[in-house]
């Protein structure tokens, strides 16, 4: 495969191309004094792809009245020397480095990383234990949990998580045991699952009741590689294996997320971006779902930027989750846009 069509492969990320992003005319921003805590982005300097504060910046000043960010791992500033368990607590201390740079005001109002999840083995049991320690000893108070992704397919085509799990990750006890420590330390599992997994993470949320887990993604319901052109089949099996996800009282759904993934909307080939109505309509299917299952105290909206970067601009993404909580109750939409994501990551504003 050339250089030019991996680029256009789904299921990668790629740097967003501002240009593009720049034919799609700028909109009304809706309900601009609504709160917000965007629930997952990142940071990351890697040539080619950098997106640090002053990209943020341009982003989370666009319109929208955000808060309070949280800040998701990305294997962003590992340490480079020392041992391999403890090399991602650099991440932690670059995050909380520039979260301490937004609380100058420098950077407009929000706070950036007001909440920080780092990235530990959890397979190395109760070993994880410095791990989390040594995190919450950099994290200035803002370390709040773990990412370990356990998103795999054997297509290759799909492109499996950044932490190159096995199968059935969620299923092994050295695995749960790690998540054990975590609990037993208050902090809290983002996990990750692709749509095939789900009952895979539901037996996690019933074996480890103490955890509280949080998702990422809708369960990224897949529409590329083998699953192109299956987009009801994939419906189906996605939201039959969500009902009994749902009924786990320990788990909490991040709404989003979906560019890369679902491959609703072809970022590679069209003209421009969707406007946040037309993409609303592509992710109705999964989001209102989700709603109805866990209800808005259960579910918080994210802008997974700068990933999904590469399909819509930041006050766009926003506007789409607007119009899909366009039906929701004053107090639930406090919930959705902020509340959830305050109580999910304890976050003391």
């Amino acid at each position: 495969m050339t250089d030019a069509a991996q680029e256009k492969v789904f299921g990668r990320i790629m740097a967003p191309n501002e240009a593009w992003l720049a034919k799609r005319p700028a909109e009304t921003i809706i309900e601009p004094d609504l709160p917000i805590v965007d629930a997952h982005h990142h940071f990351w300097d890697i040539p080619g792809r950098r997106y640090m504060l002053e990209e943020w910046r341009a982003d989370v000043n666009s319109g929208h009245k955000v808060e309070e960010t949280v800040y998701i791992e990305c294997q962003s500033m590992y340490r480079a020397h020392g041992p391999v368990e403890m090399r991602p607590v650099g991440e932690v201390e670059f995050a909380a480095g520039l979260a301490a740079m937004t609380e100058s005001g420098h950077y407009g109002p929000t706070r950036a990383a007001a909440a920080i999840v780092g990235q530990a083995d959890l397979t190395l049991a109760d070993r994880v234990t410095p791990v989390l320690e040594a995190m919450e000893g950099v994290g200035g108070g803002r370390f709040k949990g773990i990412r370990h992704a356990a998103g795999w397919d054997a297509d290759p085509r799909i492109g499996n998580s950044h932490t190159s799990p096995d199968p059935g990750l969620y299923q092994r006890a050295d695995f749960r045991a790690g998540v054990d420590c975590l609990s037993a330390m208050g902090l809290s599992l983002d996990a990750l699952v692709f749509h095939p997994q789900i009952d895979e993470l539901t037996d996690l949320a019933r074996g480890c009741p103490d955890a509280s887990i949080i998702v990422n993604h809708c369960c990224l319901p897949l529409g590329h590689g083998p699953y192109d052109g299956k987009r009801q089949d994939v419906h189906a099996q996605w939201l039959a294996a969500m009902t009994g996800l749902a009924a786990c009282p320990n788990v909490t759904m991040k709404l989003g997320g979906m560019i890369m993934r679902l491959a609703a909307f072809d970022y590679h080939n069209e003209p421009m971006p969707p406007s946040s109505a037309a993409l609303a309509d592509l992710w109705r299917p999964f989001i209102e779902p989700c709603l109805e299952l866990f209800g808005a105290e259960r579910c918080m909206f994210e802008s997974n930027f700068p990933v999904d970067k590469m399909g819509i601009g930041f006050a766009g993404l926003w506007n789409t989750f607007k119009h899909l909580a366009a039906g929701a109750s004053r107090d639930e939409k406090q919930s959705l846009f902020a509340g959830t994501a305050r109580r999910a990551y304890r976050l003391a504003s």
